[in-house]
């Protein structure tokens, strides 16, 4: 598990590229380049295997923004293929974000949960995060491959966990 570098991005994009023409990798780096985020990337034998980022200034729903200022949100957090989930990688990457925010000062860190995602829903909740009873609708787009935007709103809620 390490930081995300400049080389690192067109390697995510060949092994785990965003839907369409999206490029979250590059969006996701370029956040840590502007100090906003920190792009973190798991790593199986020099391959890419998961990656998500921390968002420091917290989660963009204002749902979860009003009620949780000041508490970075971990975002995106995908591991591939489906056979490297369930063992372990998914805990190491929220334990190296846990750890980052630590080092920064924060108390806190939250993350959002898709409803049609029980599984990772159960990982967070065994791993100390709160249902916090914040429910918001995860917004993003991304571009087909025809360069169409398509806007998705997922039903989610967020979980904090208090740290140290």
């Amino acid at each position: 598990m390490r930081q995300c570098r400049a080389a690192d991005v067109e390697l995510l994009e060949k092994y785990h590229p965003g839907p369409g023409r999206t490029k979250v990798n590059e969006m996701r780096f370029g956040r840590q380049e502007q100090g906003v985020g920190t792009f973190l990337v798991a790593w199986l034998d020099d391959v890419p295997t998961g990656s998500g980022e921390i968002r420091w200034e917290g989660c963009e729903a204002p749902e979860v923004l009003r009620r949780f200022p000041d508490c970075p949100e971990i975002n995106g957090l995908t591991i591939w293929p489906a056979e490297h989930r369930s063992q372990g990688i998914g805990s190491q990457f929220i334990r190296a974000a846990e750890a980052l925010a630590v080092e920064r000062g924060f108390d806190r860190i939250g993350l959002g949960v898709d409803d049609d995602n029980p599984a990772a829903a159960a990982l967070y909740l065994r791993i100390g995060y709160q249902d916090v009873d914040c429910r918001y609708l995860d917004r993003y787009h991304y571009l087909d491959d025809d360069g169409v935007r398509h806007e998705v709103a997922d039903p989610a809620r967020f979980l904090v966990k208090h740290l140290g």
